[in-house]
């Protein structure tokens, strides 16, 4: 009864946040990082830089102590990918795109709910998971993330059910696109689950290879460059990593200092203790976020397993709340003094933080109830 009380605050809370958001969505609001990508694609097709800045279609972003260009930062694959993007005219293609996206997060949720939950909860956890914030700011900013986070919820369920050859070939896809999600391979690796990782390091090296042959080494270059160049936007509100929280605390080293100890208590922890494979996953998930340099609020979509998996777990609600709360309240905080900045506009950081806590939490009762036998 508790459940199923939660799953309704949340499915008016989704009500409510689908509300908020559909209007901004579907607003004529411009092309934004689906723009960058087109021009990244365009570029690649012309022999130019496809990680150069292009205007109008890359886009600036400029809010009060803020102000940036926003090229494409994904792996040099994306420059093949996305000029696909280019074979209609812009603003067709982003309509296109977004009924993609919103196939495969329906995809991604109705395997999720369909393994964790049933009846009438999973109907109202459905309305909640499609008014997450990073869902509809992925619609918006015409991001690509939907279909990885589709990649993820198949790879997480494969590993559940030890069919490790798919779970290694997506996840080799994943790290393809977003290599922050080089965190679960590696603590799976140091956990004794190999196999796995070596089908998705073939498949990401596969992956790798495509560019380089069609456009040369320096594409890597390009890109690493600009990766390396990129520390600005770390500050920036939507950023939920270590390195947000300790950029807007005044503090940009510490996120460094605090992503490293993270990764290297995991390593030993993964190595040491061999723990179960949905235990090192869903560690591996939240430190793909909290030990990155930009861990986007649309990242949280990339936590659905993590959150489902453990959602009889009370720790779990304000996390998935805080996930919900719309974007542009979020960035209302910028001009704030830096105190409301570092807390209330860093609320996407912090329920991070507490879904780590709460991991850590259970798996020191575990632990503790094992010494026990």
């Amino acid at each position: 009864m508790l459940r199923l009380a939660v799953a309704l605050g949340f499915a008016a809370l989704g009500v409510w946040a689908i509300n908020f958001e559909y209007p901004r969505v579907m607003s004529d609001h411009g092309l934004w990082d689906f723009g960058a990508f087109v021009a990244s694609g365009r570029a690649a097709a012309s022999g130019l830089d496809p990680y150069g800045v292009y205007p109008p279609l890359t886009p600036h972003v400029v809010f009060p102590g803020f102000e940036a260009w926003n090229p494409n930062l994904n792996p040099p694959i994306s420059a093949l990918l996305f000029q696909v993007f280019d074979i209609a005219d812009p603003a067709t293609s982003l309509r296109l795109w977004w009924v993609i996206s919103l196939v495969c997060h329906l995809g991604a949720v109705l395997l999720l709910l369909r393994r964790y939950s049933g009846g009438v909860e999973a109907v109202l956890l459905g309305i909640w998971a499609f008014a997450l914030a990073g869902f509809w700011d992925t619609l918006y900013l015409g991001q690509i993330y939907t279909p990885l986070v589709l990649a993820t919820v198949g790879a997480w369920l494969s590993l559940e059910r030890g069919k490790f050859l798919q779970a290694g070939i997506l996840i080799g896809l994943l790290i393809s696109m977003k290599p922050n999600f080089l965190v679960w391979p590696v603590l799976l690796f140091l956990a004794g689950y190999s196999k796995p990782v070596w089908i998705a390091a073939a498949t990401a090296a596969v992956v790798a290879a495509i560019p380089l042959a069609v456009f040369g080494p320096q594409i890597y270059v390009d890109w690493l460059t600009l990766v390396a160049s990129d520390g600005e936007r770390a500050w920036f509100l939507t950023n939920a990593s270590f390195a947000g929280l300790a950029s807007r605390a005044g503090l940009p080293m510490l996120g460094t200092v605090l992503g490293a100890l993270l990764l290297l208590s995991l390593a030993a922890w993964a190595y040491w203790r061999r723990p179960q494979l949905m235990d090192i996953s869903s560690f591996a998930l939240v430190a793909a976020l909290l030990a990155s340099p930009l861990g986007w609020i649309h990242y949280t979509l990339f936590l659905l397993p993590v959150l489902l998996h453990h959602w009889h777990r009370p720790w779990t609600w304000p996390v998935a709340v805080a996930f919900t709360i719309p974007v542009p309240l979020v960035l209302g905080q910028f001009g704030k003094p830096a105190l409301v900045q570092a807390t209330i506009g860093s609320v996407y950081g912090w329920s991070l933080v507490l879904l780590l806590l709460g991991l850590v939490a259970q798996e020191a009762s575990h632990h503790a109830a094992q010494r026990r036998r």
